[in-house]
């Protein structure tokens, strides 16, 4: 095993590094003040201390932590300031991405159950969603998340680097880091597709279907009888759904089987899905919940 990786950016754009920094630094910051606010509102305020706001409460926290584990270290290599990761940091990393993003994938489905209910059975919402259903939902999706990211570690430490330390990335990434290894990784790329469907593959299924079974409810319902804010939050969920899954599953299966697409692509698309979900996200829900857009507003 090195012991430690050098981080080389974005090849073939090396002269362009410091430009690129720009919006990405841009973003970033965004992200930091706009899911900071979202939180700060939200803990605030108890008239929104509500499942939805809970769950949308707990999506800000992962967007923060999500682009607080890549986005430092990104602009650090960006701008030559540090290209070097311990072997031991680069593990860390690697675990924290992918920890916080099937939590995060387990966070929206809980956002479409929620949806669910309020929609297809709003008399029993108060008594199915209570706060330690809440609460118990959000252990659960920390636990399933480090059950399936953990084994990836050892994947990694098991493999041997040869004194292979030179990584084509801003950040580490499982496959980026084992394509660096002299010995076959089939376990490795297998395992990243199973533990990719088994979480947020499942996870965008199960979405799919909870929707259907809400526009199916929808389409039984007199006109006066479906709540406007009930579709408007559904609109919100579903532009944040196809913003996180989107290039998310692009760049995890075009890592593993798209050998023909460019490597600078992959790595932009890499950087862009931890960076511009989380900086949307709170702009998404902001300007299209009312409740929100009011309390924000009073807050500042």
């Amino acid at each position: 095993q090195p012991s430690f990786f050098i981080l080389v950016g974005i090849p073939g754009m090396e002269k362009s590094h410091t430009w690129i920094s720009i919006p990405v630094c841009m973003m970033y910051f965004a992200a930091l003040l706009g899911n900071l606010v979202l939180l700060v509102t939200i803990v605030k305020e108890r008239s929104l201390h509500e499942p939805m706001y809970i769950f949308l409460c707990m999506l800000a926290a992962c967007d923060l932590l999500l682009s607080t584990a890549t986005v430092p270290k990104t602009l650090s290599v960006l701008w030559s300031l540090s290209t070097h990761i311990s072997f031991s940091g680069c593990l860390a990393q690697m675990f924290s991405i992918y920890f916080i993003f099937v939590a995060e994938s387990a966070i929206l489905l809980a956002m479409a159950f929620d949806r669910y209910i309020a929609i297809c059975d709003p008399l029993r919402y108060m008594t199915v969603l209570t706060r330690s259903v809440v609460g118990k939902v959000g252990v659960a999706a920390l636990i399933r998340s480090f059950c399936i990211m953990f084994p990836a570690i050892f994947l990694l430490k098991r493999l041997p680097y040869c004194g292979h330390n030179v990584m084509p990335h801003t950040y580490c990434e499982h496959i980026g880091v084992a394509r660096l290894a002299c010995a076959d990784i089939s376990i490795n790329i297998w395992y990243g597709v199973a533990a990719g469907f088994l979480s947020a593959g499942l996870d965008a299924i199960s979405i799919a279907v909870s929707y259907v079974l809400i526009f199916k409810c929808l389409w039984g319902l007199p006109s006066q009888r479906a709540s406007p804010k009930a579709l408007h939050t559904c609109g919100s969920h579903l532009c944040v759904i196809a913003m996180f899954y989107t290039p998310a599953f692009f760049s995890f299966l075009a890592h593993r089987f798209g050998q023909h697409v460019p490597r600078h692509v992959l790595i932009s698309l890499a950087n862009l899905y931890v960076v511009v979900p989380p900086m949307l996200n709170p702009i998404i829900y902001g300007v299209r919940t009312r409740q929100i857009r009011e309390h924000v507003a009073h807050l500042l």
